[in-house]
């Protein structure tokens, strides 16, 4: 049961081969991929990939943290004012991102802060994205905990002892391709958090694991982020694909 629960694959990388990229992710065993938005323009594209593999894809909707500048309110209503129920599994990916700009980081905040009410509203979880911010999210994040929001932290940038506050918090650790990159902490993460709290993602197209580091980055891979999780681990590959695939199904309601 493998589920990626963060990928783009309808950026413009997938545009020639994407019938080929979802039968790979087929064959290694994925059973479902969820989508999160970026912006207000990336919606079109992303339900038309629902569209096309109902079965096979799941949709969120958000508003990325580098999208936000002193506009974001009027893309943020648009995006809410297009939201369903049953067309959506989560809000994301939002946050704050201070990696690249810090230009616009009460903006972040306080979009952050405004989707997560949205999030509380429909009782749906959360797909957070955290660069360079972990304390500044939960500075926004915290004051909501009591109001039983969960979800994600994706792509999890912090150290054992942060994983530890987003798990007493409820919410799950997202582990994609940099757990096997050199150097990377995201080992001892592993070896520190239950199963039971963690997601496996690819962020196709991005971050793609050894051995295909360097290449655009796709679902099928998520099978080498189970499989160094079960070497670190010493659980079998196939109680990490269960038990992830069982904890992505609780969080999203699949």
């Amino acid at each position: 049961m493998l589920i990626d629960t963060h990928s783009h694959i309808y950026l413009k990388e997938f545009d020639d081969d994407l019938d080929n990229v979802i039968q790979n992710a087929v064959n290694v065993g994925v059973e479902k991929i969820i989508l999160p938005n970026i912006n207000l323009s990336s919606i079109a594209k992303m339900k038309a990939v629902k569209l096309a593999y109902p079965l096979l894809t799941e949709l969120a909707i958000g508003l990325h943290p580098t999208s936000i500048d002193d506009n974001y309110k009027k893309e943020l209503d648009a995006m809410f004012c297009d939201f369903n129920p049953t067309q959506y599994v989560a809000v994301g990916e939002v946050g704050i991102d201070l990696y690249w700009d810090k230009t616009f980081i009460k903006q972040q905040k306080d979009a952050f802060n405004d989707q997560i009410e949205f999030a509380k509203i429909h009782n749906i979880p959360i797909i957070i994205h955290s660069r360079n911010s972990f304390d500044e999210i939960l500075d926004v994040l915290k004051p909501h905990i009591k109001s039983g929001i969960n979800g994600v932290f994706h792509c999890f940038p912090g150290n054992t002892e942060q994983a530890k506050c987003v798990v007493d918090m409820g919410f799950y650790i997202g582990i994609g391709g940099v757990l096997t990159y050199k150097n990377s902490n995201m080992p001892a993460v592993v070896k520190n958090i239950p199963l039971q709290y963690i997601l496996l993602e690819t962020d196709a197209p991005y971050l793609s694991p050894v051995p295909k580091r360097g290449k655009r980055n796709e679902p099928a891979y998520v099978k080498y982020v189970a499989e160094a999780i079960a070497y670190l681990t010493g659980d079998t590959y196939e109680t990490v694909c269960a038990t992830t695939g069982a904890n992505a199904k609780q969080v999203f309601g699949l």
